[in-house]
């Protein structure tokens, strides 16, 4: 790596979010209506970071949910986000596919702002010697490892993992 300029970084995330459809229509047995459920409770909780969001609300409710915080740089965080959403073609799952597609109207209203992730000359920097300090540290290893020493220096590595340990 080179420390001479930032690096970009960066994070993708793939998140499904099917379960929208009436458990009565699948057809689930008990512990497909339980996860059912708890699908659409997460689906609830995102409804409404996205609603606080396309309102300008003063609080985001992200912390309510596991997925919202999953999802938090993907909702009017930094992230260039894209929406899929499927719709059925059939009568029979009109009500499904309307409530679809509000939910990503209200969503398409959601300003990101976009940035790339840098990391800094200087954290590059400092990544570089712990990454290059790590790698002397194991060829030391192995080389005591490989002496007449080999039992001191174990004896040693046990003793300072259990006072490292005790410490945290």
């Amino acid at each position: 790596m080179h420390t001479d300029q930032p690096a970009t970084v960066g994070k993708l995330t793939f998140v499904d979010l099917a379960g929208s459809e009436k458990a009565g229509k699948t057809g689930v047995n008990e512990e497909g209506a339980r996860e059912a459920v708890a699908i659409n409770q997460s689906l609830s909780q995102l409804g409404l970071v996205i609603h606080a969001l396309s309102t300008n609300a003063k609080q985001v409710p992200y912390r309510d949910n596991v997925l919202t915080r999953v999802m938090k740089d993907s909702l009017g965080g930094t992230a260039k986000t894209l929406m899929f959403v499927n719709c059925s073609p059939s009568v029979y799952n009109t009500a499904e596919t309307k409530n679809s597609l509000r939910y990503a109207e209200q969503a398409k209203k959601i300003v990101n702002k976009v940035a790339k992730g840098m990391e800094s000359k200087e954290a590059a920097k400092y990544k570089a010697t712990i990454s290059m300090l790590e790698d002397q540290m194991d060829r030391m290893a192995s080389l005591l490892m490989e002496s007449e020493q080999a039992e001191a220096w174990q004896k040693l590595r046990q003793k300072f993992a259990a006072e490292y340990d005790n410490a945290n």
